[in-house]
């Protein structure tokens, strides 16, 4: 709709082709986008975000290695998204009961990998840290109570 502001990253030879679809999706920003796009760029702003990406940094360096000590493997630690993507191997079953079987007995939502590809979707689960750290805690705890009860159909 040409009303759009952003950036792109971007190998430098794949530039001038990208320039030009750029120069034909958004060809003017709207104001109000405009104006969002430098508000965005302000101290005060960028204080905020780096706030937000300490939290969440916070919360993947409690979250990784206490599900690592549980018996998921994870073996790419995030460094810019919010969530983990888990083998569940040794837990054996379904990606998909498994996490239903998280959900009903121990009160905890995590996403089968089916949601996210193909690729062993079945024995990948993912854990999102968009929660408080005391949030997280918790479900660790929760998750840690339901694993021995846990069998595979």
């Amino acid at each position: 709709d040409g009303g759009g502001a952003g950036w792109l990253v971007a190998r430098p030879e794949a530039m001038p082709r990208l320039a030009g679809l750029g120069q034909r999706v958004c060809v003017s920003a709207s104001a109000p986008a405009g104006h969002a796009a430098l508000a965005g760029c302000e101290p005060e702003s960028l204080a905020i975000f780096e706030a937000r990406r300490q939290a969440f940094a916070a919360r993947r360096d409690y979250l990784l290695p206490a599900l690592r000590q549980l018996g998921f493997r994870i073996d790419i630690e995030p460094r810019g998204a919010f969530y983990l993507y888990a083998d569940i191997s040794a837990f054996g079953g379904h990606s998909a009961d498994f996490c239903q079987y998280l959900l009903e007995q121990a009160g905890v939502a995590v996403t089968p990998g089916i949601d996210f590809g193909q690729y062993r979707a079945d024995c990948h689960v993912r854990f999102a840290y968009t929660q408080s750290l005391p949030r997280l805690e918790e479900a660790v705890v929760r998750i840690a109570r339901a694993l021995p009860g846990w069998s595979p159909r």
